[in-house]
Formats: structure tokens, sequence, C-alpha cells
């Protein structure tokens, strides 16, 4: 089972937008269940870095919010995609600006 890009969960966000939410609804329940049951043993944690809480979302989620300084590991990819897609209106002009902090660079996780 896949997680990011899941074609169900895309379906499901189809139907919401459509108007459709009894339909995304059931689409999202079905997504939902098959990861409970493919997830119930396993790891389903993409995030690559050496972590306490690995794994256990709740947790990782709520320390993130609590703290607000930046988002989880595993957002990361989704968010810079977004990102990508509003820094290409301006050319990408905005890379030459931005200087990854010297914890983000860390290789000795990957």
């Amino acid at each position: 089972m896949i997680i990011e890009g899941n074609p169900k969960e895309i379906a499901a966000m189809e139907q919401f937008r459509q108007g459709n939410r009894q339909e995304g609804f059931r689409l999202q329940e079905e997504f939902a269940s098959e990861f409970r049951q493919e997830y119930a043993n396993k790891d389903h944690c993409p995030c690559q870095k050496a972590c306490r809480y690995h794994g256990n979302c709740k947790e990782c989620v709520a320390i993130h919010r609590a703290h607000q300084e930046h988002v989880p590991n595993c957002l990361r990819p989704m968010l810079n995609e977004k990102i990508r897609l509003l820094s290409s209106l301006t050319e990408h002009t905005v890379a030459g600006e931005i200087e990854a902090p010297k914890e983000s660079r860390r290789r000795e996780c990957q």
C-alpha cells in the first residue's frame, strides 16, 4: 500500500471538490481501513531521521504543533512540492535568497 499520492485518497478529494461528500467520506474510510489493516504491525513512518517518536504520528505532530518552529520531517517533501509550485510563479528567484540552517544539513541520518 502506498500512502503518499494514494489513488483512493486522490479520488476521495476529487469527490469532495465536486460536492459529493458522502462518496468522499466513503473512499476516505476505505483508505483509512486499508491503512489500519496494512500497518497494524509494521512501520509506516517515512522519516529517515532517528527519532524517539518515529512512527508515533500523534505525539510527533502534537510536539510540532506545540513548539511551532518547523514541521515534522515526514511532511517536508509534500510541503516542499507545494512551495516549489508557488516558487515557480517567480521563476524560483527566492531560491537564491534562502540558506538552509546548519541543522538540516546533517547527513548521518540519510
